[in-house]
């Protein structure tokens, strides 16, 4: 299947500290590494095919709350991702939101003072 959308970019001012804050949320690990220069913190793909990206730490992007906002798959837990929000560090900006058949959202501000949506399809 063909995305509109093959890749993001989650500016960071601090790597590790952001890379703890998506994998405790999350549930997942990211792969840090080194791409010409630049770190990144790596979101793994579920399956083949699947849109992923990246934290970035780079003088050329600032983290912040206005702007593109990028939705993250939370999964089928999406009140436990949502409860992980302010253990990691985070704040909850806007609480679970139902969309209905598509699923449910909420709005959450990183360690880094991005603001970031997590989405599930399953609203139970």
């Amino acid at each position: 299947m063909a995305h509109r959308v093959n890749w993001f970019e989650i500016p960071v001012v601090d790597l590790a500290r952001a890379t703890r804050f998506y994998e405790a949320v999350l549930s997942t690990t990211l792969k840090v590494e080194d791409f010409h220069g630049t770190r990144l913190a790596v979101f793994t793909r579920k399956q083949e095919g699947d849109v992923t990206g990246a934290l970035v730490h780079s003088a050329h992007l600032r983290p912040s709350l206005e702007g593109s906002r990028v939705y993250l798959d939370a999964g089928t837990d999406l009140d436990g991702a949502i409860r992980r929000v302010p253990q990691a560090g985070g704040k909850v900006l806007v609480e679970k939101t139902s969309i209905g058949a598509l699923g449910a959202f909420a709005v959450v501000r990183d360690t880094e003072g991005n603001a970031v949506a997590l989405h599930a399809h399953v609203t139970a």
